[in-house]
């Protein structure tokens, strides 16, 4: 069931809330979470439909904070606030609200949904697109536990990555990290096994990819070896290699669905490792609310490396040199090679 509001109050849309559960014959919803969407026009479909997806897994109230400064003098000085209130199957399992604030109300979007949130339940705050630079400090990024940022989406996204780690707070979180879960999953896995000391690696992906430059950052921070940043042409990651003293350990997928992990003493095998979905990435992060101190050690470890990161590159040759620049190959002076039972540190994944 679908109601429009317009010129609408946060207390009127709650009403229509109830009186559309009551229309669907669903009065009672056991939603775990308020999932808070900021975004423009252009991004709410897709945002909308990911999160629908992702709540058949964590059941929310979705609020899709969508802001209408105006361009006019007149515009900007006004306020108004229209509102789409959806429940039933449209919602996917929980109930949907779509927030459309025009003029000086969009400065002060917190205002209208506060009185939104779902009462003792936790809140996430997510942005597709433009996130600010310092999610925990954005008066929508306070009402939340956890923030999810995308530096995919931004301009410079390898650059991205620094912005992030100086403002990061607990919480914070970003889609880039996110990819590369089953990444840091199979690596692990394999580093589980009996093996040579680890005395460098290589991490292979397009230019400008954060999760590819996520991957390297966390190599090199949690095995203390260096990591050589190689440009391919994707799609996105394409290959990670450690260089042992009796082999390499590679986990190589040039066609973004199906890897090949090959292992010293051992017959290669392939492994499931497809590109994920938005509504993918965005349920793995709402099973988790708590501060990812991970991430939050690869992006802290990134910041002195990522130096000149996503400077413009004019050609491919230029583009190569921007990304293994940015990677960071050396380790910490701090760092020493990895030892031979390298899973301790590797294996601490998300």
């Amino acid at each position: 069931m679908k109601i429009d509001l317009t010129d609408t109050t946060s207390a009127r849309i709650n009403a229509g809330l109830i009186d559309a559960r009551r229309a669907s014959g669903t009065p009672a919803v056991g939603m775990v979470l308020t999932l808070v969407i900021v975004t423009d026009e252009g991004s709410a479909y897709d945002a909308l439909r990911a999160a629908h997806e992702a709540s058949r897994e964590h059941p929310s109230r979705i609020l899709a904070v969508i802001k209408r400064p105006g361009r006019s003098p007149r515009e900007r000085a006004g306020a108004r606030l229209d509102a789409e209130v959806v429940v039933g199957d449209e919602a996917g399992t929980g109930e949907t609200v779509v927030l459309r604030m025009h003029g000086e109300l969009a400065n002060h979007a917190e205002s209208v949904v506060l009185p939104l949130l779902l009462p003792d339940a936790p809140v996430v705050c997510w942005w597709p697109d433009q996130a600010p630079e310092n999610p925990g400090k954005d008066p929508l990024g306070r009402l939340a536990q956890r923030r999810i940022t995308d530096a995919a989406s931004a301009e410079d996204p390898v650059g991205s990555l620094a912005v992030r780690a100086e403002g990061y707070m607990p919480g914070d979180t970003d889609l880039a990290w996110t990819r590369v879960t089953p990444w840091r999953s199979m690596l692990a896995a394999a580093l589980d096994q009996k093996h040579s000391r680890i005395v460098s690696a290589a991490v292979e992906g397009e230019a400008y990819n954060a999760s590819t430059e996520l991957l390297a950052l966390w190599l090199a921070d949690r095995l203390g070896v260096e990591v050589e940043r190689k440009v391919s042409d994707g799609p996105g990651i394409t290959g990670v290699h450690l260089f042992t003293e009796a082999g390499d350990i590679c986990l190589d997928r040039a066609d973004g669905r199906l890897a090949e992990l090959s292992v010293p003493g051992q017959p290669d095998r392939h492994v499931a490792l497809k590109r994920r979905e938005t509504s993918e990435l965005i349920a793995e992060e709402l099973r988790r609310l708590d501060p990812d101190d991970i991430y939050r050690a690869t992006v802290e470890f990134g910041v002195k490396h990522l130096v000149g990161a996503g400077a413009s590159a004019k050609s491919g040759k230029e583009a190569g040199t921007a990304a293994r620049s940015a990677s960071g190959a050396t380790p910490s002076p701090s760092k020493k090679a990895a030892p031979a039972a390298g899973s301790g540190k590797a294996a601490n994944s998300k």
